[in-house]
């Protein structure tokens, strides 16, 4: 098997875009808050970007702001491993939830009475599956083929964390296997938006209130992020940002959590001196106490207290953090992750030979 090199980076999210805004947060910038709009839910609301200057109009025009956001941060992957001349034979892996919701039509069927007139013929023409083709998940694969020439094969996993995890999974086995040379892999989130936060609010799963910090409070911030990441294997990397020297995951029911956490991180290898740990737990407390316990220490680094719970774009940004740890020095970075209803993932950095 061949080891996998993480050769570029494309970052958006609250704090901005690129390297240097996100090596930020890890030097102790402060992380942006939106605490009214949502009350009483704070979010990371998403920077300000330009997305018109890398989607053409006819393609913006009909994206969604979460496909545009993964589309943005795919194309700066792309320049940051300077693959744009190789784009023909680059494999791409995406995670990606649902298309944003008709909450006009949400917000009439929730304030309807149970027996109101025309209430089922509401659901019967409403709540079918969309036709509008901005809504299907896998859109957003086809979008970043569309506009950036990636041409490679190309594959769209749904369900929330660990559709993240897997994409990176998928992608740098690939790369080691021998059959991809280029991966870009990664996923987008838009926690902006009120059919998102109704959903999780109504399972109980934000945190209300003042905002603080994990692993203190009891529920999930949601933050809009994006992240990227492109794959080559290491002897053939002109420019290896990191070496991913394991991943692995697993899923299932919530009750068997702490076993799946327990074998996982038992797979590692072996923890080198000045080892750093970055945590993407979502923050929903079941879930963040097991991952705690597995850990058996302290993270260095929440991702949800920098930037949110970004949900399928969790996983690939707290690996691209860990990518920037690599680079200011740190010699390994083990990342970490548990879904806040089911899924479980790790990976180890190590810093290019």
């Amino acid at each position: 098997m061949r080891r996998v090199a993480i050769t570029g980076l494309g970052l958006a999210s609250s704090a901005g875009e690129g390297r240097d805004a996100h090596a930020a947060l890890l030097n102790g910038a402060p992380p942006v808050l939106d605490e009214a709009r949502f009350a009483p839910h704070p979010v990371h609301p998403l920077a300000p970007m330009p997305f018109e200057t890398a989607i053409p109009r006819r393609e913006n025009r009909q994206m969604e702001n979460w496909q545009r956001l993964g589309v943005y941060a795919a194309g700066l992957a792309l320049d940051d491993a300077a693959l744009r001349e190789r784009v023909a034979g680059i494999d791409l892996t995406v995670a990606a939830g649902g298309g944003e919701r008709d909450t006009a039509l949400d917000e009439q069927i929730l304030a309807a009475k149970p027996d109101a007139p025309g209430l089922n013929r509401m659901l019967m023409d409403g709540l079918r599956p969309t036709l509008f083709l901005a809504q299907l998940s896998n859109l957003l694969a086809g979008s970043i083929s569309i506009v950036h020439n990636v041409a490679g094969s190309s594959r769209t996993l749904l369900g929330e964390e660990i559709a993240g995890a897997e994409a990176i999974r998928v992608a740098a086995l690939r790369i080691a296997a021998g059959t991809s040379e280029i991966g870009l892999a990664g996923a987008g989130f838009i926690a902006e938006r009120s059919d998102n936060l109704l959903l999780y609010a109504m399972g109980g799963g934000l945190h209300a209130g003042p905002w603080a910090r994990l692993p203190q409070r009891q529920g999930m911030v949601l933050g809009s992020a994006a992240a990227f990441l492109t794959f080559e294997a290491a002897d053939a990397a002109s420019n290896p940002l990191a070496i991913l020297s394991h991943i692995a995951t697993d899923q299932g029911a919530p009750a068997g959590r702490p076993g799946r956490l327990a074998r996982l991180m038992a797979g590692l290898p072996a923890a080198r001196p000045g080892r750093i740990v970055i945590s993407t737990t979502s923050g929903a407390p079941g879930p963040t106490r097991d991952e705690l316990a597995a850990i058996g220490a302290l993270p260095d680094v929440f991702t949800g207290n920098l930037l949110g719970h970004a949900v399928e774009a969790a996983f690939p940004m707290g690996l691209a953090l860990g990518v920037l740890a690599i680079q200011a020095g740190a010699p390994q970075v083990l990342v970490t992750g548990t879904g806040q209803w089911r899924g479980e993932a790790v990976a180890m950095l190590e810093a290019p030979a």
